[in-house]
């Protein structure tokens, strides 16, 4: 009955999503031209057949899960699509090549949760995803790796271009999970003192130094802060969860600052983005460097309140548009309202994912879940730092909303592990039968 409850929920609150985003695009094509109608509305709804499908498949292979968190996929991919399709709306476009991603994308869900019945498989496999995650996160540092807009983070294959690191976050986050909860014990033992801190053994802190090794690597070599940043953020908040001590995060972030001043020191291309940033409005920097944030910030203005309407705009303007600052078109088209509410749902699906880490009733599955939400809350705080200026600009996509084929499959896939956790911690025993011990409530500062 309440498997019932939730799922009827789902479909409710996921036709509004459907509903809303067919009109977003509908509103585009007639503020665009009226025979453009004939396209979007096909477009809608394949989406839209896509997300009824993907409801289906959860309704019978994952009944318990969260009855949220799809319908706030639904919509933030719909508002996405709206903007991406307003800036590119031929039928070669980005428009509909980013409803093709995302029915590939809604499939790799569904593969996702059809092939895994059981997320707590995946512990036992922990060094191969750990070994694949570093794998295809340096593969890029390789002949095989391309730079595109001075990063190299991606793999070209004739004229198709793939990011290995948006897949190696989650063997990452997979691997991370597994270690820590089998060693969260060992990690959280204070043993040494250091102040009025109490500290963990000095041997401890290897991992963290093998990760601020691997973000270095990633930041020096694929010339990205924003993708190390991620992953050592994404390691510093599930050690936290698991060991409950401050110092690892005090820690981790000085080795992290002293990394950056590094960098900053060594490499003209992290200057060149924090002149931009402090200096975007310099007469020198904002015909050429700073261009590209100087008319994100004209569009968030332009847009005001209540916003120039969808279609009605000049977004497009803003070079790269559609990938890094799809963000500043709905500030411009939508306003102050528009943006408001996409934050809104960005924070409600962050916190419908910590509820499910929260619910679950073991270690590797409390640390999954919050790990796998911690790349989509870091992530987006990143990006919308980024083009609102509050922090450094990097190449890091908008999940859900953001073009790219590769963030879509990864995001998607995410979502299915998430579910899949929130699925089997309601059908779960009792971990006071059990014997099972939950994270928290342990350890000091």
């Amino acid at each position: 009955m309440q498997s019932s409850v939730r799922r009827n929920t789902e479909l409710s609150l996921l036709i509004v999503a459907l509903i809303v985003g067919a009109g977003a695009m509908t509103l585009v094509a007639l503020a665009r031209s009226v025979d453009r109608i004939a396209l979007a509305l096909p477009l809608a709804g394949v989406v839209a057949v896509a997300y009824i499908g993907a409801h289906v498949l959860v309704r019978r292979v994952a009944r318990q899960a969260d009855p949220l968190v799809l319908p706030l996929v639904a919509i933030l991919n719909a508002v996405g699509l709206a903007a991406v399709y307003r800036l590119d709306p031929r039928p070669d476009g980005f428009g509909p090549a980013q409803v093709t991603w995302t029915v590939v994308g809604l499939v790799f869900f569904a593969g996702t949760l059809l092939a895994l019945r059981d997320y707590r498989i995946l512990a036992r496999f922990k060094y191969i995803f750990g070994f694949a995650g570093l794998f295809l996160l340096l593969l890029p540092i390789t002949p095989l790796g391309t730079e595109i807009n001075g990063a190299q983070l991606w793999l070209r294959f004739g004229g198709y271009s793939f990011q290995p690191g948006e897949i190696a976050k989650i063997c990452l986050v997979i691997f991370f999970a597994a270690y820590l909860a089998d060693r969260k014990e060992l990690l959280s033992i204070a043993t040494r003192r250091l102040g009025p801190l109490h500290i963990p053994d000095l041997k401890h802190f290897g991992p963290l130094l093998v990760m601020w090794s691997v973000s270095l690597a990633v930041m020096f070599y694929e010339k990205d802060l924003g993708s190390s940043l991620l992953f050592f953020s994404i390691f510093l908040v599930m050690l936290y969860i698991a060991t409950a001590r401050i110092v690892y995060v005090a820690f981790g972030m000085a080795l992290f600052a002293a990394g950056a001043f590094v960098g900053y020191q060594a490499f003209s291309h992290v200057q060149e983005r924090v002149s931009t940033w402090f200096n975007v409005f310099d007469p020198k920097i904002v015909q050429d460097e700073g261009f590209q944030l100087a008319q994100s910030l004209f569009s968030f203005a332009t847009g005001g309140l209540f916003g120039t309407g969808l279609g009605q705009g000049r977004p497009g303007i803003i070079p790269e548009a559609h990938t890094d600052f799809v963000f500043s078109v709905v500030g411009e088209e939508l306003g102050l309202l528009g943006t408001a509410a996409v934050l809104v749902c960005f924070m409600l699906l962050v916190a419908r994912g910590l509820r499910v880490a929260l619910n679950t009733r073991n270690d590797f599955g409390q640390l999954l879940a919050s790990g796998l939400i911690a790349i989509f809350a870091i992530q987006t705080v990143i990006i919308l730092g980024g083009v609102t200026r509050l922090l450094p600009l990097t190449g890091i996509t908008l999940p859900f909303m953001s073009f790219g084929g590769s963030s879509l499959l990864s995001n998607f896939i995410l979502v299915a592990l998430v579910l899949r956790v929130s699925h089997q911690s309601a059908t779960e025993p009792d971990p006071a039968r059990t014997g099972e011990i939950l994270i928290g409530g342990r350890g000091g500062p």
